[in-house]
């Protein structure tokens, strides 16, 4: 939780345009070098290059694991599952042409309870305030 609420003060959506203090609205997104200056930021006893060294490590190891087949999970956060997809036929969209789709692996997330709870925290009280009623998911539709 504590790195949720940190990528949230980090990434404000909202990058300085020019000298002047105009601001320009960005797409809402984090770019890795904002996951590094946000270590940066709120470890301390980092310089920018070990901060960004620390942050590549993690996403190199992360890399590895999932290549062996191996699954990723970080408790109140979510796991990180590699699943084999057969060959299959298919159909081109716009011809409606059969085809053949190649066997393939897809990366899965599925984010633990914790997580979701975090991230709808925000949800019933904004709902609330425009008078409609907040729709809660389902854990098993999720």
């Amino acid at each position: 939780m504590d790195f949720l609420r940190c990528v949230g003060t980090i990434s404000s959506y909202r990058l300085p345009l020019d000298v002047s203090g105009g601001w320009l609205n960005r797409a809402p997104f984090m770019t890795k070098a904002e996951i590094v200056q946000a270590v940066y930021s709120r470890l301390g006893g980092f310089s920018k290059k070990e901060s960004a060294d620390l942050v590549d490590l993690v996403f190199e190891t992360m890399k590895e694991t999932l290549g062996r087949g191996e699954k990723i999970k970080i408790s109140g956060f979510g796991n990180f599952v590699l699943r084999d997809k057969r060959q299959r036929q298919g159909r081109n969209p716009q011809t409606g042409e059969p085809i053949t789709i190649t066997e393939r692996r897809v990366l899965n997330f599925k984010a633990s309870q914790l997580l979701k709870e975090a991230l709808n925290d925000g949800v019933a009280d904004t709902a609330a305030a425009s008078g409609g009623e907040a729709l809660a998911m389902s854990p098993a539709k999720v």
